[in-house]
């Protein structure tokens, strides 16, 4: 066979340097630290490797922390895996400590709380209800929502204020593990953020789709707010932390727009702190909240199940304010 003019090279001639000169990214202070038994969550915490994940875990705990110790706020934008795994009552414990100020959903967020709210259960077989035509033809939630519609439209309020009033009105006999019932007695303002013909009540005759557009544009519109106040008080200060939970495309599109708005509009959000916390990792929540809105630096992500993570995170946070 040719050796098509290609020689061996000779490895004599190459340049070596000393390991001392060498720069590291490995160090043993990094590595994790044993614990006993019974030691304390801060303990466990603090015991993690200083690596990848869980530095970006630690990144955001601190930036919430700054964030709750500036006054500044901490919204969280979520899909609906996160209260179909029960990380609600997490959820509900941050806005009762005063750590999240806001929160975002899409439409299945939403239909899912609403569900455990009332009923205490939610979810479905699709790959069964699929096949003969009974998936999402659940009467009570899309009367539900009728009425959710209606509300929005008669008193002119978005789709999540209207429904915390409408599971306030019902008497949620699961209000305590809802969101959505949680925020509208804290009076932490939610969005609920709509893609017409995702949802199962989308299917129901009774739910008015231009008054359902309409209420979830009013929501897109008070999320602007909300995102424009994530700058730092001064040119010193922690800015507000957005933290993305289990929304692949919806929210991290919303909240591209509504941080355009809200620079075009005269907001400083040099500051602000991203995050994305998903089970795996997808492009828009990468380009859309870890990297585009935000300086170098201030986007994190941490891949993993949410029913482990958002534990842990709260845990973590609850732990640094104390």
């Amino acid at each position: 066979m040719s050796d098509g003019g290609y020689q061996p090279v000779d490895l004599t001639r190459i340049k070596t340097y000393s390991v001392q000169a060498r720069g590291h990214k490995v160090h043993l202070p990094q590595f994790a630290r044993l614990t006993d038994a019974g030691c304390s969550a801060a303990d466990l915490i603090d015991a993690l490797p200083d690596f990848l994940g869980a530095r970006e875990l630690r990144a955001v705990v601190d930036a919430v922390a700054s964030a709750v110790r500036g006054g500044r706020p901490v919204v969280i934008a979520m899909g609906a895996h996160v209260v179909k795994v029960g990380c609600a009552p997490l959820l509900v414990d941050l806005m009762e400590r005063g750590v999240v100020r806001a929160l975002a959903m899409n439409g299945a967020t939403a239909i899912h709380d609403v569900e455990l709210a009332l009923l205490g259960a939610t979810s479905e077989e699709v790959a069964d209800t699929i096949r003969d035509g009974s998936f999402g033809m659940v009467v009570e939630t899309m009367d539900f929502f009728s009425a959710v519609c209606t509300r929005a439209d008669k008193d002119g309020i978005g789709l999540g204020q209207a429904i915390g009033e409408q599971l306030a009105a019902t008497k949620a006999p699961n209000a305590e593990l809802s969101i959505l019932a949680a925020a509208h007695r804290l009076g932490v303002p939610v969005t609920v953020h709509v893609a017409l013909g995702t949802d199962t009540i989308h299917m129901a005759d009774g739910v008015d789709g231009g008054k359902l557009g309409a209420a979830s544009m009013l929501d897109f519109k008070r999320l602007c707010a909300v995102v424009s106040d994530l700058g730092a008080k001064s040119t010193d200060g922690p800015g507000g932390v957005w933290l993305n939970i289990g929304s692949a495309v919806v929210l991290p599109e919303v909240f591209l727009k509504a941080v355009s708005v809200a620079r075009n509009l005269g907001a400083n959000l040099d500051a602000m702190v991203t995050a994305n916390f998903d089970m795996q990792r997808h492009y828009r929540t990468r380009m859309n909240v870890v990297s585009r809105p935000v300086s170098a630096g201030m986007g994190h992500e941490v891949i993993g199940q949410h029913e482990i993570l958002l534990p842990l995170l709260r845990q973590a946070i609850i732990e640094k304010l104390a």
